[in-house]
């Protein structure tokens, strides 16, 4: 009875040395306290990283100095405008243009990169022989630089390029055709280099989802005389659908993006047909010098992407509350 006395009194003396030790070198009652402490420098950082340069970059927008204009960034107050950036934007048409140029690339070139995505993915649930080397030949081009790729498709995609050498040995003809030089071409082109960089990574996410499906209930499916598209629909696209989702959220704000291959390949032209929001924005903030322009027009995109981003989760969403439910 006295060890066990013994034993709870240094116990208690243990406990009391640790709440003491805190207090005396943290300042603190608990530990609670210093783990918020201890997770503070990421918070600050995320800060530095996020918060500050968007509040700088709607500062900016509000005025309209750009380097030229003399004086730095901070003293942009000096040409304030009150939003005239903004007035000026939405009556831009070369900048709603820019915006319907990247909607019909990224429109066209994502669900195609999806449907060539899954339909390798579903190849590669069989096993075969060589399946390591072909699925680590599939995913290369997703590790390829996207400058180095608009490059190799700059140089495939001239008239005396390999693509049109292949079509004149096809149909014994000599084939000439301006790809990167023609208004509908070039934008085909744009496409054609970004499914061919962007399908390993559709391939690579919805695989992992066919994975997921539990192979006894395909197989109990198969002997019950279950077809492909029955086994897709009831048994696949439900465990599937949040990955798809995912996939196809991030691929979409990703390609918004799309800026390296066009550059290299047609930079904006033939006659702005391939002039995406990226270019727009490059043009405006590097060639014409208007970074508070380039700035508002930032933002407006920004905004435009969280309200569409926040709209796109929501299926997803809704089956993570039905799944609690």
């Amino acid at each position: 009875m006295s060890q066990s006395l013994t034993a709870a009194s240094k116990a208690e003396t243990t406990v009391q040395t640790k709440e003491k030790f805190w207090e005396r070198f943290v300042g603190m009652r608990n530990t609670t306290n210093f783990t918020r402490m201890l997770i503070l420098p990421a918070q600050l950082l995320l800060i530095a990283v996020v918060i500050f340069p968007l509040l700088m970059e709607v500062y900016i927008s509000l005025t309209s100095w750009a380097p030229t204009r003399g004086g730095v960034w901070w003293e942009s107050y000096r040409f304030w405008t009150w939003g005239e950036n903004y007035a000026e934007l939405f009556q831009d048409s070369a900048f709603w243009m820019s915006i319907l140029r990247t909607i019909v690339i990224v429109g066209i070139a994502v669900p195609l990169e999806f449907i060539f995505g899954l339909a390798i993915a579903f190849l590669f649930l069989e096993e075969f022989r060589g399946k390591g080397i072909f699925h680590t030949i599939i995913l290369t081009p997703m590790m390829v630089v996207p400058a180095v790729a608009g490059y190799m498709f700059f140089m495939l995609f001239q008239i005396q390029g390999p693509i049109n050498a292949i079509l004149s040995n096809i149909t014994g003809l000599e084939v000439a055709i301006p790809w990167l030089s023609h208004q509908y071409l070039s934008v085909l082109s744009v496409i054609i280099a970004d499914i061919w960089q962007w399908t390993p990574l559709m391939f690579l996410i919805l695989l992992s989802g066919l994975l997921a499906v539990p192979e006894d209930q395909l197989k109990a499916a198969t002997i019950l005389g279950a077809t492909f598209w029955q086994k897709f629909r009831y048994l696949m696209w439900p465990i599937m659908r949040p990955v798809v989702v995912i996939a196809l959220v991030l691929r979409f704000m990703e390609a918004i993006k799309i800026f390296d291959s066009i550059m290299l390949m047609t930079a904006g032209g033939p006659a702005r047909a391939t002039e995406t929001i990226s270019v727009y924005m490059y043009k405006i903030a590097f060639i014409n010098i208007r970074w508070s322009y380039a700035a508002a027009a930032a933002i407006v995109i920004l905004v435009i992407m969280t309200i569409v981003a926040t709209y796109a989760l929501r299926p997803l969403q809704a089956g993570q509350a039905d799944d609690d439910f």
